[in-house]
């Protein structure tokens, strides 16, 4: 129950995240603009470095919330918190780690936070209430093991 909890908390942040940039219309706001990105987004231009977060976020945060490719959603978005944090979470320093938002800036509590729920899917898979779980009990590999451990009783 622990993973699916877990699971659902961040899947709805990135989801919400997402949606909020995809439903502005796709256009990077103005304060994105003027933001550093890490290597190689610097590379990507604004627009696309927008549009790729919100349909990372969506996509991975409902793949995530389903429990399916659990490991594969959590590191991608480990690596889109990673990218967030660099560009816009982190101008407070590592003084920013308790902080969420101050008149100096933001602190990237929440999205450390956020990480580590995910590191735990990464490390942990999706949990017992997930597709992945539920993939894997039809699979005729898993059966075929579980017939050999009842046979050999």
């Amino acid at each position: 129950m622990g993973l699916l909890g877990l699971r659902i908390w961040a899947a709805q942040e990135f989801l919400f995240a997402g949606w909020t940039k995809l439903s502005a219309g796709g256009s990077a706001p103005a304060w994105f603009a003027g933001l550093d990105f890490p290597f190689p987004h610097q590379f990507l231009g604004v627009q696309l470095n927008w549009l790729a977060a919100g349909i990372g976020e969506v996509v991975l945060g409902f793949l995530l919330l389903l429990g399916y490719k659990g490991r594969f959603a959590a590191l991608g978005l480990i690596y889109i918190t990673y990218v967030a944090v660099y560009t816009v979470h982190f101008n407070l320093g590592w003084a920013g780690w308790r902080a969420i938002e101050t008149d100096e800036g933001l602190g990237f509590k929440v999205p450390l936070m956020l990480g580590l729920m995910l590191f735990a899917v990464l490390t942990q898979g999706p949990g017992r209430f997930s597709l992945d779980a539920a993939q894997a009990s039809m699979s005729p590999k898993s059966n075929q093991g579980a017939s050999k451990r009842v046979s050999s009783t």
